[in-house]
C-alpha cells in the first residue's frame, strides 16, 4: 500500500447504531437470499464470482431486492480491491481519483479494482463517460446498482460493456427467511432479545413488504426496539405489532420510465381482455401514484376506438366525456367518471374491425399504386369542373330507396372493413353484407 493510498476497507464496516438491514447484509454467496435465476448454484454470476472472473455488471431492480447486498458479497468474496461510491453524492473528480488509484494498483501489483456505484442512474453523462475507457480495458470492474431501467438511464456505450442482471422482488418465502434470520442472529441481528416471532406476524411482514427485504427488516427492528418485554422477558411480535411497525409502501411507479409504460400497457390490455377488476386496479395504481388523470383518460379513448369500436359505439363517447370531465374537475373527483368509463369499456362487446380496416387501407396506400379519384366523384365546386367531366353521372344516395345506391366509389374491389358479429356491429354487418351482395350481383350482370 502506498503512503497516500487509503486502507482497503471491505464493505462490512458496521457499528452498533447501524440499521438492522445493513447489519444483516450477507457476507458470503451462501448467505445471499433470492435471485436464483442468475445467482443460484451454477448460474452465470455465481460462476463468475466463484472463479474470480467478474466482469462489469449492472444490477437493475426494485428497492430491497438485494442489489447492494450482492455488491457487499462481491466485496467480501473477490480478491480485487473494492471501492464504493454513491452516485448522488459523487463528483467527476472523485471518480477520476478512484480510476487513477486503480491504474496504479494494476501497474504496481497487478490487482484489479471493483468499483461499486450505488444509484448509478444518478451519474450524469460526463461521469458515465469518465468510466468508459477504463471499464473497457478492465482497469475498473464496474458494479452498478439502479432502480431505473438502465436502457433509459445509462449510456449505450457503458451498457454494451456491462452484463445486465435484472433483480426480481423477493418472494414471500425469501422475506420470511431473511426476517427469521435477523430475529435469531445473536451477532448482527436481534438474537440478544427474547423474541416470539409469530407465524402470522411473519406472514404479514412478508405480504406487506411486497418483495422489499429492507422494508421488512426495518419493521422488525422498529417493532422489537419499541416494545417492552412481557413478564417472562419475551417480546411478542404478533400481528398487531407487525401492523403498527410496517408503514404503507410507496408505490413503485416512475412516470418517465418502464413502470409507467408497463402499468399503462397492463391497463389497456385488461380493458381489451374484458377484465374490469384488473383494469380498475391498474388505473388505481396509476392514479394513486400521482399520474395525470388525463393520461389515463387518453388511454381509454384509444382503447374504446381500437378495441370496442362499432360493437359498442357509446364507449368512445363515454371515454371522451370522461377525458373532458377529468380535465375539468381534476382529482380526486375525476376517479369517479374514469371508473364509470373504464368499467363500461372493459365490459362492452369488443371489435377491432375499424382499427384493422384503417391499418389495411394505410398499407395499400403506402405499398400499392396510388388510385385516381373517379371522375363522377370529383369536386364540381369551381368554374371549369364540368368542362373536365367532373361529377358527370354521380348518383345522389338520398334520391334512392334506403338512401343507398350502387356506384363505383373506388376503382378496385378492395375490402377493408369487415364487421364482426359482436354487439351493435352485428347490425352493421348485416346491412353491409346486403349492400356488397347487391353490388356483386349487378357487377356480374354487367350493369
Amino acid at each position: 500500500m502506498g503512503l497516500f493510498e487509503p486502507p482497503e476497507d471491505r464493505a462490512d464496516d458496521i457499528g452498533p447504531l447501524t440499521p438492522l438491514a445493513a447489519r444483516m447484509r450477507p457476507r458470503t454467496p451462501e448467505e445471499f437470499v433470492g435471485q436464483e435465476h442468475f445467482f443460484g448454484e451454477g448460474k452465470l454470476l455465481r460462476r463468475m464470482l466463484d472463479a474470480d472472473r467478474l466482469m462489469s455488471v449492472i444490477f437493475y431492480g426494485p428497492p430491497g431486492s438485494g442489489k447492494t447486498a450482492l455488491a457487499h458479497v462481491i466485496a467480501n468474496t473477490t480478491k480485487a480491491h473494492f471501492e464504493q461510491v454513491n452516485a448522488a453524492a459523487s463528483s467527476v473528480k472523485e471518480v477520476r481519483d478512484i480510476i487513477h488509484g486503480a491504474q496504479r494498483r494494476q501497474s504496481a501489483k497487478g490487482r484489479r479494482t471493483v468499483l461499486f456505484v450505488d444509484e448509478l442512474h444518478r451519474f450524469n453523462r460526463s461521469q458515465q463517460d469518465v468510466l468508459l475507457p477504463d471499464v473497457e480495458r478492465g482497469v475498473v470492474i464496474l458494479v452498478g446498482a439502479t432502480t431505473h431501467n438502465p436502457f433509459f438511464a445509462i449510456n449505450s456505450p457503458l451498457l454494451s460493456r456491462s452484463q445486465i442482471f435484472k433483480f426480481e422482488p423477493l418472494s414471500r418465502e425469501d422475506i420470511k427467511t431473511i426476517v427469521h434470520r435477523a430475529a435469531t442472529d445473536p451477532e448482527r441481528g436481534l438474537g440478544e432479545y427474547k423474541i416470539e416471532l409469530r407465524d402470522d406476524a411473519l406472514d404479514h411482514l412478508a405480504e406487506v413488504s411486497d418483495g422489499d427485504a429492507r422494508r421488512a427488516l426495518n419493521a422488525l427492528e422498529v417493532g422489537v426496539l419499541s416494545t417492552e418485554p412481557n413478564a417472562e422477558g419475551v417480546i411478542v411480535f404478533d400481528v398487531p405489532l407487525a401492523e403498527e411497525s410496517i408503514q404503507r409502501k410507496v408505490i413503485e411507479y416512475d412516470r418517465n420510465e418502464d413502470q409507467h409504460y408497463d402499468t399503462a400497457s397492463a391497463f389497456i390490455k385488461s380493458m381489451r381482455g374484458s377484465d374490469p377488476d384488473a383494469a380498475l386496479y391498474w388505473m388505481a395504481k396509476m392514479l394513486e401514484a400521482g399520474e395525470d388523470p388525463r393520461f389515463v383518460a387518453r388511454r381509454m379513448v384509444i382503447c374504446a376506438a381500437e378495441d370496442v369500436g362499432n360493437a359498442a359505439p357509446l364507449a368512445l363517447v363515454l371515454a371522451n366525456a370522461a377525458f373532458q370531465v377529468a380535465d375539468f374537475v381534476g382529482m380526486p373527483e375525476a376517479k369517479i367518471p374514469l371508473a364509470q368509463a373504464v368499467t363500461y369499456i372493459a365490459c362492452a362487446p369488443k371489435s377491432n374491425a375499424a382499427y384493422m380496416a384503417i391499418e389495411k387501407a394505410l398499407g395499400d396506400v403506402r405499398d400499392g399504386r396510388t388510385l385516381s379519384v373517379p371522375k363522377h366523384l370529383r369536386d364540381t365546386h369551381y368554374k371549369g369542373a364540368k368542362r373536365l367531366g367532373h361529377g358527370e353521372g354521380y348518383k345522389y344516395a338520398h334520391d334512392y330507396d334506403g338512401h343507398w345506391v350502387d356506384q363505383e366509389y373506388i376503382p378496385c374491389d378492395n375490402i377493408y372493413y369487415e364487421p364482426t358479429e359482436e354487439g351493435s356491429e352485428k347490425t352493421i354487418k348485416e346491412r353491409l353484407d346486403q349492400w356488397r351482395k347487391e353490388r356483386r350481383e349487378r357487377k356480374s350482370q354487367g350493369e
